[in-house]
């Protein structure tokens, strides 16, 4: 896992290789998220198997609402093969850099 600050994060998620993953619960996700991401939520009890349905091949760029559950997220992937960064301060961070958001 490699933490990234915003404007790193930014930069990474425009590249082709790589999936912008929301850990957050489907709730927070409605709320608002980074563009072009997904959700599989961290809590979940099929969190492992969920992930494990995605490819290795790409990298994932990992957040949440303020960074904590993301890095757990990211080690998780880590530890089973997984390539991951992870947003600094989540999209909390994402949004006070007036960075875009979708419903």
């Amino acid at each position: 896992m490699i933490n990234l600050e915003v404007a790193q994060f930014a930069q990474q998620v425009t590249s082709q290789n790589v999936v912008v993953l929301d850990v957050r619960t489907p709730e927070e996700f409605a709320q608002g998220r980074i563009p072009n991401s997904i959700n599989i939520d961290v809590l979940a009890p099929n969190f492992i198997a969920e992930i494990a349905h995605l490819d290795k091949t790409l990298e994932y760029a990992v957040y949440c609402r303020s960074g904590k559950r993301s890095v757990d997220a990211a080690m998780a992937m880590d530890e089973i093969g997984f390539s991951t960064m992870n947003l600094i301060g989540g999209i909390i961070a994402w949004q006070e850099s007036n960075q875009a958001i979708v419903p």
